[in-house]
């Protein structure tokens, strides 16, 4: 599936995109709360919710337990500054 331009905000994305997006970056999709995805990388760990009008990311060290960060974005935001913002991590 072929993506609008990294400079698009993700507005523009129909859904089915936004999931393949995630999807190339190595995020999966929650089985019971689609909305909700999960990423894992060496030094950190992600839950991404696919808001009504903003994407929500919360950071875990390496266990879900613990303090977190939290970090909302707009869907006007371009692809390519969501991907820079997202996953580079905490």
């Amino acid at each position: 599936m072929q993506l609008p331009s990294n400079d698009s905000p993700l507005y523009n994305h129909p859904l089915p995109q936004i999931e393949a997006w995630l999807l190339s970056q190595g995020c999966q999709q929650d089985r019971e709360a689609l909305h909700c995805w999960h990423i894992t990388k060496s030094t950190w760990k992600a839950t991404l919710y696919l808001e009504e009008d903003h994407l929500t990311v919360y950071y875990f060290n390496d266990s879900e337990e613990g303090d977190g960060v939290q970090r909302s974005f707009k869907y006007s935001l371009s692809r390519k500054d969501l991907e820079d913002a997202i996953f580079s991590g905490p």
